[in-house]
């Protein structure tokens, strides 16, 4: 079953942010579980850090988008005539 662990980082980069979030769950809780090989752990250990980067990125992505549009919405308010 390591084959869903070991996935390139480019199929990493294609998953949204909920799916990423999803197996990253599964990764937290198959470590916690334990009976899993040290190999197997530090596969899933690579693969939970691949997806915690990957979930970093749409969050950072949509902060980076929230601010854009609250300061769009801030410039387009003091351009209404308030002059």
């Amino acid at each position: 079953m390591t084959s869903e662990v070991e996935q390139p980082a480019a199929v990493s980069e294609a998953l949204g942010y909920e799916q990423a979030r999803d197996e990253l769950i599964e990764v937290v809780r198959r470590l916690e579980a334990g009976g899993t090989t040290l190999e197997e752990s530090l596969a899933l250990w690579e693969r939970g850090e691949e997806l915690a980067k990957v979930c970093r990125r749409w969050l950072e992505g949509a902060r980076a988008r929230l601010d854009a549009a609250l300061a769009e919405e801030t410039g387009a308010g003091d351009e209404d005539g308030d002059a």
